[in-house]
């Protein structure tokens, strides 16, 4: 590796630095280094910043191998955190993180509790027509105001907002609290105190939030079931996993959907071509965002497993209890399984990707980021055909420390 940003261990080991920025004047492809390895060493030894090392997987294929092997286990370390924080699944996260780090088959068992409200019918039929309503609305407020404006304040931030709090029945005046709490958790480049700080707000917050609904019988929303069905005799849910689903829904909720609809409204700013194609033809809207869930990426540290048993992956032997990493957004992008994997093509045909994980881990609210962002985009632009960049691209300031890439700030001018 010839990138200043990696050396040689002195076990070997390619270590890997964080936060991961991009190449000068290319914010929307993955970093450099990320590429070369994927053409030279796809599954690569590495020593990762907080210290710990394993392995890191750069190509399709081997990475949809480490989301489908069930040799590999959910049940893994953390890898993106600050040098010294090494521990074990869960340990470093205040609240029970659930599903999220559970094999087969209690992974399933605890998924199916939810998964009825995520189903693509059920987004069609519950929450499309308020999508419609608050979108309309917030076009409307922007159409009224100030003709350069910030993208993220306007619509990015409050539309997944709004979505997640109709889901959940979370007050929608508490939506501040929640989101600063969420920014500071979610920051890699913060204080392990500050991060910790902001997990302990919206432990605090969802768990006087349950005992409220509790004692007004209040069955509206998702957190009112898991509710209902924790207190049965009979579930598999406890107390403290309800909390834990409860955070987990609230901030992944809002805050990936926020990025990829600021990171995706960015790049189709600057593909021109591509968004006229949107708007000649919003019917493939579909499809343009499968595109740009693969285009970008979003989650820019990786998700990792762990082998239960030794095994071989892409011609490396791992070894058990080995933590294997694999970088999504540079799998995204693997020649091997796209045609011109760099090139932005919203009527890409594809059958697979990772933009929203991969595997039966895959993001469970999938489906109602899909419902938001076909939703805003090509309403944003039929609005607004003028909307362009206010500022230089290079002048976007990036977020590079949260665990989800995106804008930080997008001022537009309508």
């Amino acid at each position: 590796m010839t990138d200043p940003r990696t050396e040689q261990a002195p076990s070997g080991t390619t270590l890997i630095d964080q936060p991961v920025t991009r190449a000068p004047g290319r914010p929307l492809d993955p970093p450099a280094e990320f590429t070369q390895l994927r053409e030279e060493q796809p599954v690569v030894r590495v020593r990762f910043p907080n210290g710990s090392s394993g392995w890191l997987v750069t190509r399709f294929d081997e990475g949809s191998q480490v989301f489908s092997d069930p040799r590999l286990s959910a049940k893994r370390p953390r890898h993106d955190t600050p040098e010294g924080e090494v521990s074990e699944a869960g340990e470093d996260s205040p609240f029970d993180v659930g599903f999220v780090f559970m094999d087969e088959p209690e992974h399933g068992a605890h998924r199916r509790l939810l998964a009825g409200r995520f189903t693509p019918k059920a987004v069609r039929t519950k929450l499309q027509p308020y999508l419609e309503k608050i979108v309309d609305e917030h076009l409307d407020a922007i159409e009224a105001g100030p003709e350069t404006f910030d993208f993220v304040q306007a619509m990015a931030l409050p539309i997944p907002c709004l979505v997640i709090c109709e889901l959940l029945g979370v007050p929608y005046k508490d939506r501040d609290g929640f989101h600063h709490a969420t920014e500071a958790m979610m920051d890699m480049a913060r204080s392990r105190a500050e991060r910790d700080a902001g997990a302990h707000w919206l432990i605090d917050y969802i768990t006087a939030l349950v005992a409220e609904k509790r004692r007004t019988g209040d069955t509206e929303g998702i957190l009112a079931e898991l509710i209902a069905k924790a207190d049965d005799e009979e579930s598999i849910l406890t107390d403290s996993q309800l909390i834990g689903l409860g955070v987990l829904l609230l901030f992944a909720g809002h805050d990936t959907t926020a990025a990829m609809m600021g990171l995706s409204t960015l790049t189709l700013l600057t593909h021109p071509e591509q968004r006229e194609a949107l708007l000649a033809e919003p019917a493939g809207t579909g499809a343009a965002v499968e595109e740009l869930m693969r285009y970008l990426t979003i989650v820019q540290f990786g998700l990792g497993r762990v082998a239960k048993e030794d095994l071989e992956l892409g011609g490396a032997q791992i070894k058990k209890g080995e933590l294997v990493v694999v970088a999504m957004n540079a799998a995204n992008r693997d020649p091997r399984v796209f045609e011109n994997p760099d090139t932005l093509d919203l009527d890409r045909k594809m059958v697979r990707h990772m933009g929203f994980g991969y595997g039966v881990h895959a993001c469970l609210g999938q489906n109602v980021a899909r419902a938001e962002l076909t939703t805003v985009l090509p309403r944003l632009f039929a609005r607004f055909p003028g909307l362009r960049l206010a500022t230089p691209l290079e002048e976007v300031p990036m977020d590079f420390t949260g665990t989800n890439y995106g804008v930080r700030k997008l001022m537009v001018t309508r």
